[in-house]
């Protein structure tokens, strides 16, 4: 082993510097060399891969109680280094080996000689299984890791490191009435004496708890660059300030040195910490919580102050009290950073079980920059929880960009200490409304919440929901107050006890002047007071310290107060001690007083909704809206008041200029919510939302249709049929050029492809021409170039599929596709032998 260790060591060494490296190799390989049999250990030559190590060289010196490794031995020039040989000696060689080797080394000028004794490393192997080895090691690393560092308690809400922060800031006298020390002080301290990591750690949960983006309520006041909501790092804790927030010490800190809680050895024994902090609310719900640890995690959201408080008298009053009762004074969490909670079901799921899913957005509000030139603006004004700003602002920019946000023109960060302002301008015609929807959904302006009420309760991680945590917190309130009870009843009675016997003293003042003028010491005037009087140790001591001053009957006045309100008091711990019910009074009454003083307005609010992601139909008004169609592909969209009532007789208006050459073909009254189906000459039918077309002014040219269908080229829309809901009672009628004419379902229409479906099969050189919507109730109408009209029931008409290419239509005694429809239309009407069908009603 020590062969191979100078071997490596050689291989990386190229430099006198590596010294340190190998004599750690050396170090290394002497205390596994001590953990075998010392006979079979044999380290043959010198070193020669050091070649600029001549001198000094390296020897071993083995006896059976010790291994020596001495550096640094002189010798003479062109003297070569033998094989030293390690061997174990027998009996009584022992000790003249040891000091033969001793002896040598210090007639050689040995120094810095490392000396590693057998009796530390005992020589023993433990044959155990590799699988159940390695279980057992990480199962106690994964609990000290969840008990110890990554997990809350659910009594006081804190994590280890956040609990010797507060204790060791309290320790050093960092009150919210000192002046600001430097944050480096503090993790010094932690670091010193509670929590043996590393010092990121420390400041990195330090600040977290003085960020009021983090915290519902921060534990520790700052000063300085303490991070901000764009993930900006705070400065080094060199150049930052801290001290303890009020609350902190109400809350955590009133209570701490009355014995209520047990105080355990710190990491090396030399002090004590408090293995837990008297709170006096439930801080892991007030502030909430989150962790990694192995194999498990914790999420929970924080809550409002007074809300919480109120939620907790309830489960006091009534402790059967159902999860409904709770949410009627705490509907919910209260996140840092406002924002909206949309719906209550991930609320219900994670109060109820300890896992739920919560949807928060942020709130926006709409201003209008230009009421003539109807521009307006986006401006965000809260964030949801623990989402960086700075990376929301980009991830917009760059949505903007590829263009899958349109409508906006510009994007600024207004944020100032006054709140937060992210204003995005939008185009002349923008809908807020769609532009918002994409924020939604496309950015984290809407994102969800994971509760994972997860707490260590009894040293044992726990799933809990909010009534198990607010019942665990009152067992921990309970057992707080009653410690405290009992210390200060101790206190009390310890009290009462030398008050009693100083008025004893004073009621006997002369003689007990004059027993203690007659005894030569202390100790023999406290054995006679002790005899004369029947006093305790206690009580002849303090008769003794008592000062002349407080001779003065004035003085023995208040002795007697004193005793009375001590028996007072004594009866009231009593009581106290003795009742359930005064016990909780006294928690709610604490809890109050906190709430009375450090409450705030509850900062998120709660929308009705399940918060799902929208799509633009959701926030777009399913108004009436006119769509005007041109010969030539375009079309726009406008609002029924565009066009006003007229009387009879006059001029009317026109639906705007037309393009050379063009011509109005449609005129449809349809609602934005409709789907539209366009069809082309080639058969095959689009379909778009009504309000995907860009709304216009009616002078307007409007919009070509191949910039919102994928028309190929010279593609043409021959018919547009608007349809608010397809139902299985309707059909479409289609006519082509040459005749053929077919009947399909609307409901085979209601799922298109953005590229569009087959609507019909053409025959070669035929065209799809006519498509209307009827039911079976209604006639069909076919009138041909020459004035003739055939007529007949839709019922009559076979239904066919989308691939199919219908029936074909002749008149005047050509022939037919079978004995089908057309048959039997023109069995019953006349038509002209040469008629051709032009049109469809």
């Amino acid at each position: 082993m020590l062969q191979w260790q100078a071997t490596q060591a050689c291989r990386k060494t190229t430099s006198f510097p590596s010294l340190m490296a190998f004599s750690s190799s050396l170090r290394l390989a002497t205390k596994t060399l001590v953990r075998f049999h010392h006979s079979s250990l044999q380290l043959h030559g010198s070193f020669t891969c050091f070649p600029h190590l001549q001198t000094p060289n390296y020897r071993f010196f083995s006896v059976k109680k010790e291994v020596r490794l001495l550096s640094g031995v002189s010798r003479g020039p062109g003297k070569g280094s033998g094989v030293v040989r390690a061997k174990r000696r027998d009996g009584g060689d022992e000790g003249k080996g040891e000091k033969k080797a001793l002896e040598n080394d210090d007639a050689e000028g040995g120094n810095g000689g490392v000396m590693v004794k057998e009796k530390a490393f005992e020589a023993r192997v433990v044959m155990a299984e590799l699988h159940k080895e390695a279980t057992e090691s990480y199962l106690a690393y994964a609990l000290s890791v969840l008990v110890g560092r990554a997990l809350p308690d659910v009594r006081d809400g804190l994590k280890p490191v956040h609990r010797r922060i507060i204790f060791a800031m309290h320790e050093l006298g960092f009150s919210s009435r000192k002046p600001f020390k430097k944050c480096a002080r503090v993790v010094g301290e932690v670091l010193g004496k509670f929590h043996p990591h590393g010092d990121t750690a420390v400041y990195d949960s330090l600040v977290r708890m003085a960020q009021d983006f983090s915290m519902r309520c921060p534990l520790i006041q700052g000063h300085g660059n303490f991070g901000s909501i764009d993930a900006d790092p705070p400065a080094a804790m060199r150049y930052t300030e801290c001290r303890l927030e009020a609350l902190t010490e109400a809350m955590f800190l009133s209570d701490l040195e009355q014995n209520t809680v047990n105080f355990v050895p710190n990491f090396d024994g030399s002090q004590k910490e408090p293995s837990l902090l008297p709170a006096r609310v439930p801080n892991l719900l007030l502030n909430g919580s989150s962790g990694i640890a192995v194999g498990m995690a914790t999420n929970i959201p924080p809550h409002n102050l007074g809300e919480l408080v109120d939620a907790l008298s309830v489960l006091l009053h009534n402790p059967d009290a159902t999860l409904q009762e709770l949410l009627e004074y705490m509907p919910g969490p209260d996140f840092p950073t406002g924002g909206e909670i949309m719906g209550n079901i991930g609320i219900l799921d994670a109060y109820r079980t300890g896992r739920g899913r919560i949807v928060v957005r942020g709130k926006t509000d709409v201003e209008v920059l230009d009421a003539k030139g109807k521009l307006s603006a986006l401006v965000i004004r809260e964030i949801p929880y623990q989402t960086n700003k700075a990376s929301l602002v980009e991830k917009i920019a760059e949505l903007v960009e590829d263009k899958s946000i349109e409508g906006v023109s510009d994007i600024r960060d207004e944020s100032d200490r006054s709140g937060m302002r992210i204003v995005i301008e939008l185009k002349k015609g923008s809908d807020p409304s769609i532009v918002l929807n994409k924020l939604y959904k496309l950015t984290v302006l809407q994102s969800s919440f994971s509760c994972n009420m997860v707490g260590i309760l009894d040293g044992q991680p726990k799933l809990m929901g909010l009534k198990e945590m607010l019942q665990a917190f009152l067992d921990f309130r309970c057992s707080v107050i009653e410690r405290r009870a009992r210390f200060k009843l101790k206190q009390a009675q310890e009290r009462e006890h030398i008050i009693e016997g100083i008025l004893v003293g004073l009621d006997n003042l002369d003689d007990v002047i004059h027993l203690i003028r007659e005894n030569s010491s202390l100790s023999m005037a406290s054995a006679a007071l002790k005899k004369a009087y029947n006093l305790s140790d206690k009580q002849a001591e303090a008769l003794l310290d008592i000062t002349l001053r407080k001779l003065t009957s004035l003085e023995r006045k208040k002795f007697v107060e004193e005793g009375e309100s001590l028996k007072e008091q004594i009866s009231k711990l009593n009581e106290l001690l003795s009742s359930k019910k005064l016990v909780y009074q006294m928690i709610e009454q604490e809890a109050i007083e906190v709430k009375n003083k450090f409450r705030t307005p509850r900062r998120s609010s709660l929308e009705e909704g399940d918060g799902s992601q929208l799509e633009e139909i959701d926030v777009i008004p399913n108004e009436e809206m006119l769509l005007v169609f041109s010969e030539k592909g375009y079309v726009k969209r406008m609002r029924p008041n565009t066009f006003s009532l007229q009387n009879r007789g006059t001029i009317g208006k026109s639906v705007g200029k037309m393009r050379v050459n063009d011509a109005l073909s449609d005129f449809i009254v349809c609602h934005a919510h409709d789907h539209v189906l366009y069809f082309s000459d080639k058969g095959i039918v689009y379909s778009a939302r009504a309000f995907r077309i860009p709304e216009c002014t009616r002078t307007a040219a409007g919009t070509p249709l191949v910039q919102i269908l994928s028309l190929s080229d010279g593609e043409r829309i021959t018919s547009v049929i608007p349809v608010s809901e397809f139902v299985k009672d309707q059909y479409l009628i289609m006519l082509t050029a040459k005749g053929f004419i077919k009947k399909i379902s609307l409901e085979f229409f209601s799922a298109i492809r953005i590229t569009g479906i087959i609507a019909i099969q053409l025959v070669p050189g035929d065209e799809l021409k006519w498509v209307r919507l009827c039911s079976n109730d209604d006639l069909i109408a076919m009138a041909s170039q020459s004035g003739m009209v055939l007529l007949s029931s839709c019922e009559t008409g076979p239904r066919t599929s989308c691939r199919t290419s219908g029936r074909r239509y002749h008149v005047a005694g050509m022939t037919f596709d079978g004995q089908g429809w057309a048959s039997r239309m023109v069995e019953k009407f006349e038509a002209s032998r040469s008629a051709r069908a032009s049109a469809v009603w």
